[in-house]
């Protein structure tokens, strides 16, 4: 669980305290280690556990547990404490602030507003340690123009990813329209995006995970809507209330864009930590990739998550080189993935990944290079042996560098 907030709580009140232990059970990036109804136990509960955040209820008894916070600070000094209330009273909140509480969250508590303050704990208590163990990655897959082959990149992607059990990932089909992300997993739907939107008011993560999809391969995921008319109901807001639960209970977020770049586009580049710009050796997708650095250049930090892919390359000797291309686009590109066409008509008439159809095919190779050059060398166990096989399979491109 070296991924996993272990965390204990203390409420006096029932009420409250069953309603913030049944949010924190729906966190799997989580492990409610113990409750405590007493401010005067606490400090017994805490040292017996070792955890790594507290969490105080005050308002039953605010001087009370404003005492607590001290004592806690001075017999659990590496233990987080987070604290709520619903007073507004400024005095409070200043001696919860002097007190060194990492967050002050009001009461009733939202979910987002925990989940939001948990992620920011996690990020400072695991700065600078192994990057499994912080928080989750999320990852846009967008294309140049349709047929480029973003959505197989998405899915592969995620699929490898997922036959590590130390990993959680989730696949997020954001092509409302024309998105098949189920028919390359070869699933049929219970649950879409529409049908969670619909219920946004009162999401949480156990209605949404129920909502989910999930492979065989481990991959999660939650499909675009079924029919047309249903695409109006999905909103900006929700799009990102969706991917921050998500964010808050899996390791991995994998988002496949549609290529209109719609609100809702724009809201899944926002939150991603990088973007895979994906496209081919052809005239066509290099100006688009033009066009659209140009557009990104506009949105504050967006282009620097570009990561350009060219997939298909060696398809024929008429491909613009990658030389010429990097010169074209004015960027790096950061990763290449073979042609295999045999291979890749047959997964997808199969509905089967390529980790499963064609483990050892250079361009599955290439998509595990791919992971563990965003994620890192702890992305998935025996990457040393993919690393191995890539090289053999394919020019090994690590990391990639324009060549004739």
């Amino acid at each position: 669980m070296s991924n996993v907030l272990r965390l204990v709580i203390v409420d006096p009140d029932d009420a409250s305290r069953d309603a913030l232990k049944s949010s924190l059970l729906s966190i799997e990036s989580v492990w409610l280690e113990a409750e405590c109804s007493r401010y005067s136990f606490f400090t017994d509960v805490v040292e017996q556990t070792n955890p790594d955040i507290a969490f105080i209820a005050l308002d039953s008894d605010p001087e009370k547990a404003l005492d607590l916070v001290v004592k806690l600070h001075e017999t659990a000094p590496d233990c987080g404490i987070l604290v709520a209330s619903s007073s507004t009273d400024g005095n409070l909140i200043l001696r919860a602030m002097r007190a060194e509480v990492k967050e002050f969250l009001p009461q009733p508590l939202k979910f987002e507003d925990l989940v939001a303050a948990l992620d920011r704990v996690k990020r400072q208590r695991f700065d600078g340690s192994d990057p499994q163990s912080r928080g989750s990655s999320v990852v846009a897959v967008a294309g140049a123009t349709g047929g480029v082959g973003a959505t197989s990149l998405a899915v592969n992607l995620g699929c490898w990813l997922a036959t590590d059990p130390a990993n959680t990932v989730v696949l997020v089909d954001l092509d409302l329209c024309l998105g098949d992300a189920d028919v390359y997993l070869d699933v049929i739907p219970d649950y879409t995006l529409a049908d969670v939107s619909q219920d946004i008011t009162r999401l949480d993560f156990t209605l949404l995970k129920r909502s989910l999809m999930k492979h065989d391969s481990g991959l999660y995921l939650l499909p675009r809507p079924i029919q047309l008319e249903d695409i109006e109901l999905i909103k900006p807001d929700d799009v990102s209330r969706v991917i921050g639960l998500l964010k808050a209970t899996f390791t991995h977020v994998i988002i496949d864009t549609s290529k209109s770049y719609s609100a809702l586009d724009m809201v899944a580049l926002s939150m991603a930590n990088d973007v895979l710009l994906t496209t081919q050796l052809d005239l066509p997708c290099l100006r688009n990739i033009v066009r659209l650095m140009m557009s990104f250049g506009e949105i504050n930090g967006l282009k620097d998550k570009i990561k350009v892919v060219v997939n298909r390359v060696g398809r024929d000797a008429s491909q613009i080189s990658l030389k010429k291309a990097e010169e074209s686009i004015g960027a790096e590109i950061f990763w290449q993935l073979p042609n295999d066409y045999r291979v890749m008509i047959e997964v997808q008439n199969n509905g089967v990944p390529l980790i499963e159809h064609a483990p050892k095919a250079a361009i599955t190779q290439q998509i595990a290079e791919l992971g563990i050059a965003l994620f890192g060398r702890g992305s998935r166990s025996g990457d040393e042996d993919s690393k191995e096989s890539a090289g053999r399979g394919w020019r090994n491109l690590w990391p990639a560098k324009a060549k004739e």
